[in-house]
């Protein structure tokens, strides 16, 4: 989601990119290799995918909340960006149906729901039974990232829902899969 500018979501296929980082800009241009190419091809897009894996190269949000909080840390989360996570098994499972069906073209791979950040982390405390008084509401401009992120993105999966039978879980549910995978 990171070759749009954020100026508005959520996003479909057609949508025109417009990077604001060079994150973004590395993105686009891997995807137009892709497309330039000569051979068959799709791209599966996606957002702020969260899940469990062996060895994890590095965390994701809801992990990220989670233990904050299981440490007693307060955190700060933003309020103004909003986003459609995505389970990693949800994510792979869109590639899964890509594959199978040698599905061609540009598909959005994400969670339904439109969210901030904030309101992950909240969802995340309740469903962990954590204490959400941790966490405060604050906006992007207190930080202070390398890469400048969209204030507004997250993707509309109607081709994906309608081509592939992709049917992703909700938020909860998914926090449900990851609750399992850490017991």
């Amino acid at each position: 989601d990171f070759i749009f500018d954020g100026s508005h979501g959520p996003l479909t296929e057609e949508e025109a990119p417009n990077p604001i980082s060079y994150y973004g800009e590395s993105k686009l241009a891997a995807e137009k290799l892709v497309i330039e190419s000569k051979i068959k091809w799709s791209i599966a897009r996606t957002v702020l995918v969260y899940g469990i894996a062996h060895d994890m190269s590095r965390s994701n949000i809801v992990l990220w909340v989670k233990n904050s909080l299981e440490a007693g840390k307060a955190i700060n989360v933003v309020n103004d960006q909003w986003r459609t996570p995505t389970l990693a098994e949800d994510l792979a499972m869109g590639c899964y149906l890509i594959a199978s069906q040698s599905a061609t073209g540009i598909y959005n791979i994400s969670g339904e729901e439109l969210m901030t950040p904030y309101d992950i982390a909240i969802k995340t405390a309740e469903y962990f039974q954590l204490n959400k008084s941790l966490i405060s509401e604050t906006d992007g401009s207190k930080f202070s990232q390398p890469a400048k992120r969209p204030p507004k993105t997250g993707f509309i999966i109607d081709k994906a829902k309608t081509k592939l039978g992709y049917s992703p879980k909700s938020f909860e549910e998914g926090l449900r899969v990851l609750a399992s995978q850490l017991d």
